[in-house]
């Protein structure tokens, strides 16, 4: 009885430190006063007014969100294709290809800025948006790969045979059997791809130019130059937008492709 009281105290504990230093950042971005402090003195919303209303932070805006929805549908494409291509034959290849999309995971992202940073210096793509785009791809990729790859693990060939067998072409099966029973992979893979690029700072952050900059990376620089609550604000707008989305994914499609399928 006693252990079993203790536990609960600890899932507790955990539940209330785990969003504390969220709930701190969110109620210090209604301060009035030109400093961050908690608990806020006067309420006011004069942060958020600035961070919609100033054109540095609407151009790193922009450009964050042109970039999440560019990357996502890239990688995503790239990813589905790539499935596609290697999930109907499973041989030894698979098994290192599949390895080889992973291993954006495996390298700290500080040692992944480095050599992205080389990579596009030699193919001249530093400080440009096709150079930020195509590193948020290979870092997207994996997250795009994974629910893709579940689902159409998941995929009952029997309805492609089926469909098939009763004269449909291949296109027509795969446009009106295949790609309706994946898209809750597909969907999947769009949000959190979008939500990976658009958080992204540690690789971004070697990667941006003079004219070119995403939102958390122009934040990451402002805090060097002042502590104003206007990064309090872009903070908590960044997380309500991501906390909305993984919403929206678990309403829509649920969370679970990210788990490997039963193996019959």
């Amino acid at each position: 009885m006693l252990k079993q009281r203790w536990d609960t105290i600890g899932i507790w504990a955990v539940l209330l430190f785990m969003p504390a230093p969220i709930i701190i950042v969110a109620a210090a971005s209604f301060s009035h006063d030109g400093y961050i402090q908690f608990p806020p003195g006067e309420l006011s919303l004069r942060w958020y007014q600035e961070f919609l209303t100033d054109a540095r932070w609407l151009r790193a805006l922009v450009v964050s969100l042109g970039l999440a929805i560019a990357g996502a549908l890239l990688s995503t494409t790239v990813a589905f294709l790539a499935v596609l291509a290697v999930s109907r034959r499973q041989t030894a290849f698979t098994r290192y290809f599949e390895v080889a999309v992973m291993t954006p995971l495996l390298f700290p992202h500080a040692a992944l800025g480095v050599a992205m940073l080389s990579l596009l210096m030699m193919i001249g793509g530093y400080g440009t948006f096709a150079g930020l785009l195509l590193v948020h791809c290979i870092i997207t990729l994996p997250y795009a790969y994974r629910p893709i790859s579940v689902s159409l693990r998941k995929l009952d060939r029997e309805m492609e045979e089926a469909s098939m067998s009763m004269g449909a072409r291949n296109w027509y099966t795969f446009r009106h059997v295949t790609l309706p029973l994946v898209r809750p992979g597909i969907i999947t893979a769009l949000l959190f791809s979008f939500i990976l690029s658009f958080d992204e700072v540690t690789v971004t952050m070697f990667l941006v130019g003079p004219f070119i900059t995403t939102l958390p990376v122009e934040t990451y620089s402002f805090i060097q130059e002042s502590g104003t609550p206007v990064v309090a604000a872009i903070s908590t707008v960044l997380v309500v937008m991501t906390l909305l989305l993984v919403i929206l994914l678990e309403r829509l499609v649920g969370l679970e492709f990210f788990v490997e399928p039963d193996r019959k």
